[in-house]
């Protein structure tokens, strides 16, 4: 049996450790911990924690393109 995995998305739900804004950066760090960057945030500590981390799902493009936070392709009003 073949099992494809799919990159897991943040959703409007997920906030930012730092500040509680919606978070566009999930930082998987060894051990499993993880954290959760809106991209204010993520620009400040992205230097320091990117050589640390095990995976970085970065959605900071979703702010500049327009996507709603649900992954929808509606426009925004």
């Amino acid at each position: 049996m073949t099992t494809t995995l799919t990159a897991p998305t943040l959703s409007a739900a997920d906030r930012c450790d730092r500040c509680g804004a919606q978070a566009y950066v999930r930082v998987l760090l060894p051990g499993g911990a993880d954290l959760q960057f809106c991209g204010h945030h993520w620009s400040r500590h992205e230097e320091a924690l990117r050589p640390k981390a095990e995976e970085i799902i970065d959605e900071t493009h979703r702010l500049d393109a327009g996507v709603p936070a649900d992954g929808t392709d509606a426009p925004p009003d």
